[in-house]
């Protein structure tokens, strides 16, 4: 018998510190009992409180320095609420924010690997359009090169042309003889 009324007690004291804390009714010490509310705050909402009781979420928010809509949302998960309502804000929850975090990550490592995707075919067209440059100066040079041999011979040629007729009519002469 005395452990069933030992247990029922230790449920009552566990749904008890699991209940949620009115702003307008709570204490310094249960105000600290949310997570989040330090004794800066706490004293902060005890002070607003003594000018009047807060109507709202908004009216909390405004009233309060250094509690916003992020602060609320979280008080409020935490079991606080204003006239026994809870916030209905703009909540982000954690998970929220890791699935937010998560899904950017992924496409920064998206556009990261596009980005090197394309450096990398820029680098490769970069690099063909020099090869094909560096072919196309070989070739214009072997012409230019070809080209110069070609006047050389063609120099050469009416002198040769001319010195064989020469040479022709010496040994005519000669053979005349």
């Amino acid at each position: 018998m005395f452990k069933k009324i030992l247990a029922i007690l230790a449920m009552l004291y566990a749904a008890a510190s699991f209940a949620a804390v009115d702003v307008n009714k709570a204490t310094a010490a249960e105000l600290d009992s949310v997570k989040g509310i330090g004794p800066g705050i706490s004293t902060k909402i005890l002070d607003e409180r003594k000018k009047g009781s807060f109507k709202d979420w908004q009216d909390f928010i405004d009233r309060v320095k250094g509690v916003g809509e992020g602060n609320a949302a979280k008080f409020s998960a935490e079991g606080l609420t204003v006239n026994g309502s809870a916030f209905k804000g703009a909540a982000v929850t954690k998970k929220d924010e890791k699935a937010t975090a998560k899904a950017e990550k992924k496409e920064d490592k998206v556009a990261a690997k596009e980005e090197k995707k394309d450096a990398k075919a820029d680098a490769k067209a970069e690099k063909k359009a020099k090869a094909e440059e560096a072919k196309a100066k070989k070739e214009a040079d072997k012409k230019a090169k070809d080209e110069a041999k070609m006047a050389k011979a063609d120099t050469a040629k009416p002198a040769a042309s001319a010195a064989k007729p020469a040479a022709s009519a010496a040994k005519a002469a000669s053979a005349k003889k």
